[in-house]
């Protein structure tokens, strides 16, 4: 992974929005969330991004490791979270989710996409940033 700044960030962001636009492109709405998910996998793979796949998601709480059964859909570079839904809508609890893996693994960015929508990356896409994005440097 190159040193990370915002500008890194940014166009990891592109990359990676242009791979969940291919999957949306030639699967459309109306499919399983594992469909996209593994689709979405094969895609960044196939264009040399590199990612932790359902990645466990370790919460501490004073000292003690709860084993909650918490999983990161796709963990891109070591520090982007990315959520997959394929929902009627997205819920408030959803943002949360995102916004709480980011603070556990410490990540400065989260998408969360809904490909149950037409046009994924107007209404079906929203990023996330956290105290750690604004730290980094440009």
């Amino acid at each position: 992974m190159r040193k990370l700044t915002k500008t890194y960030l940014n166009d990891l962001t592109y990359q990676v929005n242009g791979a969940a636009i291919e999957v949306h492109k030639t699967w459309g709405p109306g499919l399983l969330e594992d469909v996209y998910h593994e689709c979405l996998a094969h895609e960044l793979s196939l264009r040399g991004i590199n990612f932790k796949f359902e990645l466990h998601v370790p919460l501490d709480y004073k000292n003690l490791k709860v084993s909650a059964k918490l999983r990161c859909d796709l963990f891109v570079e070591n520090c982007l979270v990315l959520e997959l839904k394929a929902q009627a809508a997205i819920l408030p609890v959803h943002e949360a989710q995102v916004l709480t893996y980011m603070k556990l693994l410490k990540a400065p960015k989260g998408i969360l996409y809904n490909f149950n929508v037409i046009n994924l990356y107007g209404e079906g896409q929203k990023t996330f940033v956290n105290e750690y994005f604004r730290s980094l440097p440009d």
